[in-house]
């Protein structure tokens, strides 16, 4: 990106969130404004997809909610956010995942895990 742009928003950028990466299981925890209160709503899921760099870094969290697949994207820089726990840890195969749009139950969340196998030897 344009040193410019990244000098002058260098100071909105978080660099206090936890990382994570795709295919992880995370706790996304919102500020929600109602009225003249505000509370913090969890948002729990897989990460499917991570996009963009710098001010403009993005990404999606997909759960299963009462049989239905949700997808919510997120701006990870957002002063909306207040922190992100990973519950649960993987390595998968591929930059995205939207494979799992096409799965149900408890295949929608299993995330195939990259596997390396030595060649054998002759």
């Amino acid at each position: 990106m344009n040193p410019i742009i990244n000098e002058i928003t260098a100071a909105q950028v978080k660099t206090n969130l936890t990382p994570f990466k795709v295919g992880d299981g995370v706790r996304v925890h919102t500020k929600v404004r109602e009225g003249d209160k505000e509370r913090v709503q969890v948002f729990a899921g897989v990460v499917i997809a991570h996009k963009g760099s710098g001010i403009h870094e993005n990404f999606t969290v997909r759960r299963i909610s009462y049989g239905e697949g949700v997808e919510r994207v997120f701006p990870r820089n957002s002063p909306n956010i207040e922190k992100i726990e990973v519950e649960k840890d993987s390595k998968p195969g591929r930059a995205r995942l939207y494979y799992l749009r096409g799965r149900t139950g408890k295949a929608a969340m299993a995330v195939k895990v990259k596997r390396y196998e030595a060649p054998a030897k002759a």
